[in-house]
């Protein structure tokens, strides 16, 4: 499902996706894109991603944080693993397992998240779109 929400970014470069979820039911989703009320142009001219640019799990964190739930214990669930920003956004949540498709170019978050004692699951087959 985080590859299917990965498909509503609007960014060219790199399309992710996230989902929380917590006893066994999605509590937030997200997808890397531009904050709320700006143009959906997550890149410039010069195809570089613009700074205000929020990754998949930052916008799942905050839509959670607008929600009465509560990440604590949760799994995120993600198309690649998070950088060294996001990473300390997950541990902080209280999000103790992360599942994830690609590695980010940085493996910084992932070490990170292995000092906290986050359980990391790396799916080794590629998830395919459906036509």
């Amino acid at each position: 499902m985080a590859v299917e929400w990965a498909q509503l970014s609007h960014c060219v470069r790199k399309k992710v996706g996230a989902l929380i979820v917590k006893d066994r039911m999605i509590i937030a989703d997200g997808f890397n894109g531009t904050p709320s009320g700006f143009d959906n142009s997550c890149e410039n001219d010069l195809g570089e991603t613009n700074w205000y640019v929020l990754h998949a799990e930052a916008n799942a964190i905050t839509k959670l944080a607008r929600s009465n739930n509560s990440a604590e214990g949760a799994t995120l669930y993600i198309t690649m693993s998070p950088c060294r920003e996001c990473s300390k956004l997950i541990h902080q949540v209280g999000i103790k397992r992360l599942v994830y498709r690609d590695e980010y170019k940085d493996p910084q978050g992932l070490e990170f998240l292995r000092q906290a004692g986050v359980e990391l699951v790396h799916l080794e087959q590629p998830v395919k779109l459906r036509s």
